[in-house]
């Protein structure tokens, strides 16, 4: 006996994400496109004139820190040179006083001591040998120069006092050099330069002092050069040349 089975299956529809023209129903609504953003009106474009006052702002700020630098580099120079000089000064008179204080050294035998004249007026300095605290003994002072009658190591000292009304910018320059009739030319044998010595427009002074032993020959010649005479003053405490042998 056969069994007729009917199955029955399942409806299964497929839905399509677009309908299609024919299928009924209320059509969508439209949709708004996105506004466009809003700009914000507490910015304002810089116009050109603001560009230029910034710039010209920040440059005169770099030049001002860069005047300032070169200030206080000068500053720092003029107290470096001034500490230069009193430790040269210092240590001449320290090798002066070892030599002096040493069992058996022979005392100086050779000395001169000048002082400024007041009535100089050409270049190098001239001196007064004999007036004053000015003393001679076994040299020579001739032509504006202490001349070597005998060879040896000598200590060789100059003090110059420069003083003024009026600040300037000008160097001042302190000289003591040799020469010998053998030899053609001159030879340096100490200098002293000084800058930024004055501030505005006051008097000033600036004392220069040079100091050192040397080996000198016999007929060696010994003077002082500076750059301005008008500004020396030629106080006989405050302005003299002078050498002793050791």
């Amino acid at each position: 006996m056969q069994q007729n089975l009917n199955y029955v299956y399942p409806q299964i529809f497929w839905v399509d994400g677009c309908p299609s023209a024919n299928t009924s129903g209320p059509p969508a609504p439209p949709v708004a496109p996105f506004p466009p953003p809003v700009p914000d009106r507490s910015r304002k474009p810089r116009n050109n004139r603001e560009r230029r006052s910034t710039g010209f702002l920040v440059i005169s700020l770099l030049l001002l820190l860069a005047l300032t630098g070169v200030g206080l580099s000068m500053f720092q120079i003029f107290h470096l040179e001034k500490e230069l000089a009193e430790l040269r000064e210092v240590r001449s008179a320290r090798l002066v006083m070892e030599a002096l204080g040493k069992p058996g050294k022979k005392t100086l035998k050779l000395a001169l001591r000048c002082s400024g004249n007041p009535d100089q007026r050409g270049l190098p300095l001239d001196w007064e040998p004999i007036s004053g605290h000015a003393f001679t003994n076994g040299i020579q002072y001739r032509d504006q120069g202490l001349v070597i009658n005998e060879t040896g190591l000598y200590f060789v000292y100059s003090n110059v006092l420069f003083r003024g009304s009026v600040c300037t910018s000008q160097v001042l320059t302190h000289i003591v050099y040799k020469k010998n009739p053998a030899l053609l030319g001159s030879h340096v044998l100490m200098e002293d330069k000084g800058i930024n010595y004055c501030t505005g427009q006051k008097t000033w002074a600036r004392k220069s002092y040079l100091g050192a032993l040397f080996k000198l020959r016999k007929m060696d010649s010994l003077h002082v050069n500076v750059s301005k005479i008008s500004l020396i003053n030629f106080e006989e405490s405050k302005t003299f040349f002078g050498l002793f042998k050791l």
